[in-house]
C-alpha cells in the first residue's frame, strides 16, 4: 500500500472512530466513566465522578467533532501535511494532559487509558503521515504547497 493510500485509509478509519466516540460521549457520558470505574476498581484504582451532564460532556463532544473533521480532511487530502500535523498535536496534547493528571491528581484508569490511546494515535499518525519518507520512496514533499513532486533524478530519467 502506498503512503498516500495509507494516510487516506487511516484518516477515514480515525474519522469514523472519532465520530462514534463523540456520539457515545454525548449519549452516555456517565456510562463511559462508569465502565472505566468498574475496570479501575478491579485494579485497585480510585473511582472518578460520573455526573452525566458536566462541562466534560460539552468539551469531549466538541473535541471529538474537531478531530473527526481533521481526520476526515486528512483522508480526503492525504498530500496536505497540515491535517495530520494538527491531529498529532491534538492527540499528543490530550495524552500528555491525561498523563499529568494521572501523576498529580488522581490515578483514575480513564486518565491512563486516554494517555495510552491518544498517545498511540499521535505516534501512529506521525509515523504514517509526517515522518521523513524512506530513501527510494520516489516522492518528495514540496515546501509550503503540500503537493508531491518527483525528485529531479527520476524526472530526468523520463525525459526523451
Amino acid at each position: 500500500m502506498t503512503r498516500r493510500r495509507l494516510v487516506r485509509a487511516t484518516g477515514m478509519v480515525l474519522a469514523a472512530t472519532f465520530a462514534l466516540v463523540g456520539v457515545v460521549f454525548l449519549v452516555t457520558p456517565g456510562g463511559v466513566l462508569g465502565a472505566f470505574n468498574w475496570a479501575g476498581r478491579a485494579l485497585g484504582l480510585p473511582q472518578s465522578a460520573t455526573a452525566a451532564f458536566t462541562l466534560y460532556l460539552a468539551l469531549a463532544a466538541a473535541y471529538m467533532y474537531v478531530v473527526t473533521v481533521v481526520a476526515w480532511q486528512m483522508a480526503r487530502r492525504p498530500d496536505v501535511r497540515a491535517y495530520p500535523w494538527i491531529l498529532v498535536q491534538a492527540k499528543a496534547a490530550s495524552a500528555l494532559v491525561c498523563l499529568v493528571l494521572f501523576a498529580v491528581q488522581e490515578q483514575y484508569l480513564i486518565y491512563l487509558a486516554n494517555f495510552a490511546v491518544d498517545g498511540a494515535i499521535a505516534v501512529f499518525v506521525w509515523w504514517i503521515a509526517l515522518r521523513p519518507a524512506p530513501r527510494g520512496d520516489g516522492v518528495i514533499q514540496a515546501r509550503g504547497e503540500g503537493q508531491a513532486v518527483e525528485p529531479p533524478s527520476t524526472a530526468a530519467e523520463r525525459s526523451p
